[in-house]
């Protein structure tokens, strides 16, 4: 490393730690070991990109090192298992907010309270999740999907990542607000389904806006209606479903969560860290490839929007 490198380095550092926040923490608790950072997901996917940028990202505001682990299995919940039981003492964190939040909870039972055995400290990422159509496919727009399946019921088929993922409880949400049946065909993740419909076997697929970037620039397929608050800043042409008249707001949050017991001072350091790392290069570089806004939500924020929208896909099995 050269001299200058050296120096733009270290000087990059000193003003992070300089930062209000930051300098807020610094008399108070830190990390006396590495952290260990849960993904429960494989290497290379979605999850664990996230996960691996912003440690990057954060690791000149650390004073010691963070270890991506990945638990993968059972759509996300034996990693959130091992950091329910692991001792809330800052050092272990789940990368939280999908299936193993919001869905998967709701289709069966777990061994973790998802409202209660975590403490959510930050917000990463709100990736939109957009309803696909094989390019050439009979349906021209969302409203036609929906015309058919009252006029089907139970005949047009969708994919999804697998049984109680969110992408399966997306469409059961869709169904209880449109009052339709739609098919569900269960895959082993976003990769097959995308497969799956470039190959023309389903209808439907739904696939986050970080999943489908080179394949929707391909012309393979094309998003028909996203399930989001707002239109997609990657993809503005394409309308909401609650625009159409379906209030069905199912994104792809991801965000740190501790043990329960983490306290405020851990909580804190640690959000302000990562809150920090979130205006690094290596992170806004990521953002930009993704063609999306900033995802930041807090602690409270992001456990409350992981807590509604595992509610309503509750109350949307209850009907089912």
């Amino acid at each position: 490393m050269t001299r200058m490198h050296r120096r733009g380095l270290l000087g990059g550092v000193a003003a992070a730690l300089a930062a209000p926040g930051l300098a807020r923490a610094q008399t108070g608790w830190q990390p006396t070991r590495p952290l260990q950072l849960i993904v429960g997901f494989a290497p290379g996917g979605g999850s664990d990109i996230i996960a691996r940028t912003i440690a990057e990202a954060a690791a000149p505001l650390m004073p010691q090192p963070m270890v991506v682990v990945n638990r993968p299995g059972a759509g996300g919940v034996i990693a959130a298992e091992f950091v329910a039981r692991a001792a809330p003492d800052g050092h272990t964190l789940l990368l939280a907010g999908g299936s193993e939040s919001t869905s998967v909870p709701a289709h069966r039972e777990v061994p973790y309270d998802p409202k209660r055995s975590f403490r959510a400290v930050i917000r990463l990422t709100r990736h939109p999740h957009f309803i696909c159509v094989r390019n050439d496919s009979r349906f021209a727009n969302m409203t036609q999907v929906i015309q058919q399946a009252r006029a089907e019921p139970g005949r047009i088929t969708h994919g999804s990542a697998g049984v109680g993922t969110l992408s399966h409880s997306l469409f059961m949400l869709l169904e209880r607000r449109a009052d339709v049946e739609f098919l569900h065909v269960p895959y082993t993740g976003g990769g097959p389904v995308a497969q799956a419909l470039i190959a023309g076997q389903i209808d439907l697929g739904v696939m986050a806006s970080d999943e489908f970037g080179t394949l929707n620039a391909a012309g393979l397929f094309r998003p028909i209606a996203v399930a989001s608050g707002e239109r997609a800043l990657s993809q503005p042409n394409v309308p909401t479903l609650k625009e159409l008249g379906w209030d069905v707001q199912a994104d792809n949050q991801k965000g740190w969560v501790g043990p329960a017991g983490l306290t405020d001072e851990m909580s804190t350091y640690l959000h302000d860290r990562f809150r920090q790392a979130m205006q690094a290069p290596v992170w806004q570089r990521f953002r930009e490839r993704l063609g999306e806004g900033d995802g930041y939500a807090d602690g409270p924020g992001f456990q409350r929007d992981m807590d509604t929208l595992l509610d309503n896909v509750r109350a949307a099995l209850r009907r089912s």
